[in-house]
């Protein structure tokens, strides 16, 4: 289907991204394929431009720069895909690739952990198990005379 009539590429209920912000690249991929491996452009390269792409909001942007930070070059994400034969089922793997890692970028920060302090019951329980464990050795050991 043409760039211009498809939708977009839905990554969370509230961002698309749009087909004109995404760049393809094509080459000749190692790999399987047979003979077809020297003749056909089955390696695909989807790009992003993150750092200025109208779909996310401000506080998204940021997330997806700080998160992808690795990933990154220019605030441009590049991703490659040449797991298939066919240059098609390489573009839907270097879409599905391109959904997950931003899907996953955009993800909000899991809560802060509470730190807490062992029980006075897990204490003595922890304690009795050990001092168990050290009449188990100690019958163990030979006999000293």
């Amino acid at each position: 289907m043409p760039a211009e009539h498809r939708p977009g590429l839905r990554v969370t209920p509230g961002v698309v991204i749009p087909e004109a912000e995404l760049r393809w690249r094509f080459s000749r991929s190692s790999g399987p394929g047979g003979q077809g491996v020297n003749t056909a452009d089955s390696r695909v390269e989807l790009v992003w431009d993150a750092a200025r792409s109208a779909a996310l909001s401000a506080v998204q942007r940021e997330r997806v720069l700080e998160r992808l930070s690795g990933r990154l070059v220019d605030g441009v994400l590049t991703i490659a895909a040449s797991e298939t034969r066919a240059q098609l089922r390489n573009r839907e793997a270097a879409r599905a690739r391109l959904v997950a890692l931003v899907a996953e970028a955009l993800r909000p920060p899991a809560p802060p952990r509470r730190a807490t302090k062992p029980t006075r019951g897990s204490k003595e329980r922890r304690l009795t198990s050990k001092k168990q464990r050290t009449d188990v050795k100690r019958l163990r050991r030979p006999p000293t005379d």
